[in-house]
């Protein structure tokens, strides 16, 4: 049992190789097997179609989602800090894993496949409404002027970790994508505090 869930995790990370190095229009089950040193048949012993590969490596992108929404929970952190929290722990992970990186920018292209979309959805979905949320409760602390646009911020927040995650990868990852992260975030956050104090 162990080695079947070996092999499948060691397909997955294969997978997430190739769609880093040749995005997603290169992801073939040949070039997942070729990186495994299998035949391609082999895969197919594990998952009965590409897609199905596809859905294993978007359950293990998504792993960690609820995890840190339980930290949160736990640390029981003032919505800012739970905002900063959330961000750092996604940049955290990708700093130390920089292929996973690319499922993030692969949203896109994953929507437009049926049998793909409503579980990207639901991970895009889940992660903006834990930022909205946390948005919501630092503007019933007072910590976010109660006229901010929830949705509009959520946006700005979450946009702002794919824009820095694109150009980390266009950079050949050569600066602190948590340090630039969390800096702009805060520039952000504190703009919002000169907004209240104004």
């Amino acid at each position: 049992m162990s080695k079947l869930l070996h092999t499948k995790e060691s397909l997955i990370l294969s997978t997430i190789e190739v769609i880093s190095k040749h995005g997603l229009q290169g992801l073939t089950t040949r070039e997942v097997a070729k990186r495994q040193g299998i035949s391609e048949s082999t895969i197919f012993k594990h998952y009965k179609s590409k897609n199905e590969l596809i859905l294993a490596v978007l359950e293990y992108f998504s792993q960690y989602d609820q995890a840190i929404i339980e930290s949160i929970d736990l640390k029981k952190l003032k919505p800012i800090e739970a905002i900063t929290f959330f961000l750092e722990a996604y940049v955290t992970y990708y700093e130390n894993y920089p292929q996973i990186t690319a499922i993030t920018l692969s949203y896109e292209g994953l929507i437009h496949e049926v049998e793909l979309c409503d579980v990207v959805k639901g991970i895009f979905t889940k992660r903006v409404k834990t930022i909205q949320s946390l948005i919501e409760d630092a503007k019933r602390l007072n910590e976010i002027p109660m006229d901010v646009d929830t949705e509009g911020l959520a946006d700005l927040i979450i946009g702002l970790e794919r824009v820095v995650v694109l150009r980390w990868r266009f950079d050949n990852y050569s600066f602190s994508l948590k340090e630039h992260t969390l800096s702009t975030l805060n520039m952000l956050l504190d703009g919002l505090k000169i907004k209240r104090v104004g």
